[in-house]
């Protein structure tokens, strides 16, 4: 018989429940303001249900009624500077963080409503009616709530997509010498998504101070725990992570408070992450004002006693047994609450005239129809102030250098220059920078270790993860990652930290939040890499809101589109290719410090016969195209891809001159950012063009392994020979 012995984690799991010797201990002022908090949520929460009824809120109205004991217990002890996001379901916890925030963490439930705490009140409401002095411009409504000042960094609709963001705003606390902390609220539909069990990792394995705050009400939407998961007792996820866990009844908001003191003092003494699982209850449909049962899959038996357990009744009755308030008292809050949300909705709300006993948003406080897109970038102002030259007018000396140290030596300057800077991805700190070099001599330069506590990160493999704590960096505005993906194919792994939450975080917060981050990537067609390693991105983050994007094709032009990215408020894809990193190329002599912003491309060739437009590596495969041909073309060189950035001017002018278009890239037909620069090249040009516009692009399959298949995949120079040959069949009689 073989032998056995049982294996222990090491990990406390603990479930925490009060006794009557921890309400008899408990500060009275803290009991106060818990029960002020509550009743303010509940009564917010009742006057956006009454809203939607009438169907002035325009959405869902994820109501958090029966779970406010988890979000009041464990935000009011936090200072402002503490951080805290969540999920869709958020309104209690933004409130909770608003109200402590506004109140520095003491309201008197006799006198509950100031003229801050109204203020936050009805700027809450107005944003869930999606109105323009909600937080977040009307912009964000019931499921993007973030206002930064009072530490709240924004709910989210993507259920466990906050999870990575709030491990990166924990790694910038640790790393900014502070012991503040953050958390992260999610249900226990979230408790099993990859963003957070990856995040979970990551900031065990780094130490960083983050709460994982398991909101366990049993059900996602209609579907009960035990039917997605073998144990429903969701803090075990942290014996896999070595992270210190408590169970606590979410509806004793004393005993959500003692919990989170106790995982604070574990955080904020370096120890790492914590979870909290709090059992909660939510009173109500997923959305809406009905209950659970009125759809058939909770029995009104199960709702009846999660019920008498409500948070603000125990509460009250606990400091009634103390004689800290009376029965008359708590009616008087309740009263106090109701009246402040009905001055809230006066403020906001109107008899329709049009319908008789309705009432209807008043017209003015609508956002401007004209906002409608602003914020979808920066305006780019903060490049003014910088040095911005053009290596095709550079007169003075040059030196060599290859193109992948000009990568790895920009990088390296810059982030000499500023401290704020912070690399990470797979391998960038091993392998002598990296599995391409370029990051050269940077980890040994700026510091790298195994618990993320350098300036150059070698993350797990786990994109979603280590993009969103990018994200994270980036919002909090202390540090300025520049995240690699070793192949840009790994972008559909972190799809939602890339596309959901950073390109479109800034326009849907409101427009102020700057968005400061850069990924790295590399084109490897040729490489033999085969399907999923092989693709260029360019055409899919064109397509999507938010993003800038720069694709170098010398290494001068590479230093200054780096440095220009390193200084925009706003996300930015570099991307390389690998048949650039080894090319011996030239540089200015200096300091590398120039920047090329938006609005410049360059013109490698001068002609009159047709345009030809490229970037990256195809760009040398277009000039020997040309030449091998003998048609007289202007060959332009993107640089900048977005929309914003583009250099219309110089498209524009050659145009007017040649009269036809040729679109020059080397990937795949259908993820082809060709297809979307022809259409807006006709929108912008068609009275100028004499024939229709020609492309050259890859197939429409993805790079195989074979060598002779992969080679069929992709466009290069004997593509582009092709593509003019079609332009000068439609030159005809001139």
């Amino acid at each position: 018989m073989p032998k056995t012995r049982r294996l222990q984690t090491g990990v406390e799991w603990q479930e925490l429940t009060t006794t009557p010797a921890d309400w008899k201990a408990a500060d009275p002022a803290l009991l106060g303001t818990m029960l002020a908090e509550l009743h303010l949520i509940r009564a917010f929460e009742e006057t956006v249900l009454e809203l939607a009824g009438e169907g002035l809120v325009h959405g869902p109205a994820h109501s958090s009624i029966g779970q406010e004991g988890g979000a009041v217990g464990s935000i009011v002890g936090l200072s402002s500077a503490d951080a805290v996001n969540g999920s869709h379901r958020g309104h209690h916890q933004f409130l909770a963080k608003a109200l402590t925030h506004v109140s520095d963490g003491r309201i008197d439930p006799a006198h509950a409503v100031t003229e801050p705490i109204q203020a936050v009140l009805q700027r809450t409401l107005a944003e869930i009616l999606g109105l323009a002095q909600g937080y977040c411009s009307g912009r964000g409504g019931s499921m993007h709530l973030q206002w930064f000042e009072a530490g709240a960094l924004g709910t989210n609709a993507i259920v466990g997509g906050g999870a990575p963001m709030a491990a990166g705003n924990a790694w910038a606390q640790k790393h900014s010498g502070t012991d503040n902390i953050t958390i992260n609220y999610f249900g226990d539909g979230a408790a099993q998504i990859g963003s957070v069990l990856e995040s979970m990792n990551l900031a065990a394995a780094w130490k960083l101070p983050v709460m994982f705050f398991i909101e366990n009400n049993m059900y996602a939407v209609s579907t009960k725990s035990d039917e997605i998961t073998a144990d429903t007792r969701f803090s075990v996820r942290g014996q896999g992570f070595g992270i210190r866990s408590w169970r606590v009844d979410g509806m004793d908001p004393l005993a959500v408070h003692l919990a989170t003191k106790a995982a604070e003092e574990h955080m904020r003494s370096g120890e790492g992450p914590a979870i909290i699982e709090a059992e909660v209850y939510r009173f109500f449909h997923q959305n809406g004002p009905y209950p659970g049962s009125a759809f058939g899959y909770r029995p009104k038996e199960e709702e009846g006693q999660w019920k008498a357990r409500d948070p603000l009744d125990r509460l009250a009755k606990e400091m009634m047994s103390l004689k800290l308030i009376d029965e008359a008292g708590v009616v008087a809050l309740r009263e106090q609450a109701k009246a402040a949300m009905s001055a809230a909705v006066a403020e906001l709300v109107e008899a329709d005239p049009e319908s008789d006993g309705k009432r209807r948003i008043i017209p003015s406080l609508w956002p401007d129809v004209g906002y409608v897109n602003v914020g979808v970038r920066g305006d780019a102002s903060e490049l003014a102030e910088l040095d911005a030259s053009d290596p095709t007018s550079y007169e003075g000396e040059w030196r060599d250098l290859k193109f992948v140290d000009a990568v790895a030596g920009v990088m390296d300057r810059r982030m000499a220059e500023d401290p704020r800077i912070i690399v990470m991805g797979e391998d960038v700190h091993r392998l002598n920078g990296g599995t391409n070099g370029a990051t050269k001599g940077l980890a040994k330069k700026y510091g790298s270790d195994a618990q993320g506590d350098g300036r150059v990160l070698g993350t797990p493999i786990s994109e979603n993860a280590f993009t969103g704590l990018g994200a994270g960096l980036a919002l909090d505005g202390r540090f300025r990652p520049v995240v690699e993906f070793m192949y840009p194919d790994f972008m559909w792994v972190a799809a939602d930290q890339v596309f959901n939450q950073i390109g479109k975080a800034r326009h849907m917060f409101g427009a102020d939040t700057p968005v400061p981050f850069v990924l790295r990537t590399k084109v490897a067609m040729g490489s033999g890499y085969g399907s999923q390693h092989l693709m260029d991105p360019a055409g899919i983050f064109a397509t999507s809101p938010g993003w800038r994007i720069v694709a170098p094709s010398t290494a001068a032009d590479y230093v200054g589109l780096m440095n220009a990215a390193l200084a925009l408020e706003d996300p930015v894809l570099v991307i390389e290719h690998v048949d650039l990193y080894g090319t011996a190329d030239k540089v200015p002599e200096g300091d590398l410090d120039y920047i090329l912003p938006p609005g410049r491309a360059a013109v490698r060739r001068t002609g009159s016969d047709v345009t030809v437009i490229s970037y990256l590596s195809m760009v040398r495969h277009a000039l020997e195209a040309v030449e091998q041909t003998g048609i007289d073309a202007d060959v332009i060189d993107l640089r900048w891809l977005d929309r914003a950035s583009i250099d219309w001017d110089t498209i524009g002018e050659s145009i007017k001159k040649t009269n036809s278009v040729l679109i020059v890239e080397q990937g795949a037909q259908g993820t082809s950012y060709g297809g979307w620069l022809a259409d807006e090249i006709q929108r912008r040009y068609f009275d100028w063009l004499d024939q229709p516009i020609e492309r050259v692009h890859g197939g429409e399959a993805s790079p195989s392994i074979s060598k002779v298949l992969e080679r069929a995949a992709i466009a290069r120079t004997e593509e582009v020979v092709a593509g003019l040959e079609r332009v000068r069949l439609g030159f005809g009689e001139r």
